[in-house]
């Protein structure tokens, strides 16, 4: 299985052309598009969704995740092998944080380049194809070098900020493992806990653990990022009680 994670929308083609060149490369494999929407150009908080996400998928899968502003420039491409996962991107800290929470790890520089290597979309041009091969279980070798360490690590610990907004303006943050006396407050408002929509009044405010493990705030039929003006980058403050 072949899980993509990036931040190029779905209104454009760059998607469809991504999934097509897999389609090529690895016919027999499943694609799933886990997320397109993370924050642009924001590989910090990327770095934080796909290390939440990617433990909920069964052993093997290869997650193709590509926030990439340095694209074309002399920033690494990378394999990461942690957790049972596979994952193929850039070394601009988006991998960090799921390797660092694992110790079975190992790291590879990608140092092949295919013909006709596109200067901004390696994307679809270079990670598509390594994914693809690793996918179908022939593993690139000879285009991979062994390395000690990713150049760029970010903070593997909870990141007390808003990190994705969804489409209903639920607030995800970067913090896990919230009890539930918790004081979550942000945007100058205390927020109570819940353990789901339906146990507060229409229109009511709370935070709970989602189903990633991630705090979320959230309104009961509303939108929580309009109702207190939060956006991605915004802090949240934690008080654990216990």
């Amino acid at each position: 299985m072949i899980v993509l994670f990036t931040d190029f929308g779905l209104s454009d083609p760059y998607v469809g052309q991504v999934k097509a060149r897999i389609a090529v490369r690895a016919p027999d494999q499943t694609v799933v598009d886990l997320l397109h929407e993370v924050p642009d150009f924001n590989a910090h908080a990327g770095a934080h969704l796909l290390a939440a996400f990617s433990s909920t998928f069964p052993p093997g899968c290869v997650f193709l995740a590509v926030v990439d502003p340095g694209v074309g420039t002399p920033r690494d491409a990378v394999v990461v092998q942690a957790g049972g996962h596979w994952f193929v991107g850039p070394d601009n800290g988006l991998l960090s944080v799921v390797a660092a929470r694992h110790a079975d790890i190992r790291l590879w520089r990608i140092t092949w380049q295919p013909e006709g290597l596109s200067a901004t979309f390696h994307g679809r041009d270079l990670f598509a194809l390594i994914a693809a091969d690793i996918a179908r279980g022939e593993f690139p070798e000879a285009q991979l070098t062994e390395i000690p360490k990713l150049k760029v690590e970010f903070d593997a610990g909870d990141l007390a900020r808003v990190v994705y907004v969804d489409h209903y303006g639920n607030v995800w943050t970067g913090i896990r493992g919230v009890g539930k006396d918790a004081r979550v407050s942000t945007a100058g408002a205390l927020f109570r806990h819940s353990e789901s929509y339906g146990f507060v009044a229409k229109g009511e405010g709370f935070w709970y653990l989602n189903s990633v493990g991630l705090l979320e705030l959230a309104v009961n039929r509303g939108s929580a990022a309009a109702a207190f003006g939060l956006k991605v980058g915004d802090p949240v403050q934690v008080q654990r009680l216990n």
